[in-house]
């Protein structure tokens, strides 16, 4: 029980190495290459687990190589279109001006639901406002609506920007605890925080939350009962 225990641990910390190796992406944005070695993985990780008497070598080595394999891949299709190509494939329009395009569909083994459920998301429910949409090699739907059905932009208003820059606010402050790269990152000190703190009549120790940005706007959300 304990041997399987550690195992399962060792082989934990080499997938979680090996994905990291790979870079950061959410299941649906995965080229089919990343798919692939993700699945394998998978499938070998688990033979060490549940068979003991198999070495953890086993499940190590092969793992190990499937992620240098990707890594290497990785780099040769940034710097080969070629490479890209042959590994991720292409995107493919299948709406161009309005028009579905049945073959490139048929092609992509998308049916009408298919196309209809990515248009539903990107917030389109009739194809002819669309311009143009192409099937991304991840199988992702990007769409491009015609200039009439875009929504107004502060730039078509002609809505001057706010100041203090385009920067989000950040997490400053998260369960008590500082968050250091965000607070200068914002321009800001201890002092400032601070101060923040006292103008409000809070402690460090007694927030859940605090949001911030450049132009000194602050949220501030103080610690339950509960915390």
């Amino acid at each position: 029980m304990y041997l399987s225990a550690i195992r399962t641990l060792v082989l934990y910390l080499v997938i979680v190495l090996g994905v990291r190796l790979m870079g950061k992406r959410h299941l649906g944005e995965l080229q089919p290459s990343e798919l692939v070695v993700t699945i394998l993985i998978s499938n070998i990780a688990t033979l060490p687990i549940e068979e003991v008497n198999v070495p953890i070598l086993a499940g190590i080595l092969p793992i190990l190589l499937l992620v240098c394999f990707e890594v290497v891949v990785s780099f040769f299709s940034m710097k080969s279109r070629k490479v890209r190509r042959l590994f991720s494939g292409n995107a493919i329009p299948v709406i161009r001006d309005g028009q579905i395009d049945q073959k490139s569909l048929s092609d992509l083994r998308f049916s009408v639901d298919d196309l209809m459920e990515e248009l539903h998301q990107s917030g389109i429910f009739d194809p002819s406002e669309v311009d143009f949409a192409v099937v991304e090699t991840n199988g992702q739907l990007s769409v491009y609506p015609k200039f009439s059905s875009r929504p107004l932009t502060p730039q078509a208003l002609g809505m001057v920007s706010p100041s203090g820059g385009s920067l989000p606010p950040q997490v400053l402050v998260s369960n008590g605890q500082i968050y250091e790269e965000n607070l200068r990152l914002c321009g800001h000190d201890h002092a400032w925080l601070n101060n923040q703190l006292a103008q409000r009549g809070f402690s460090l120790h007694q927030i859940y939350l605090m949001t911030g940005d450049r132009s000194n706007h602050v949220c501030l959300v103080p610690k339950g009962e509960h915390q």
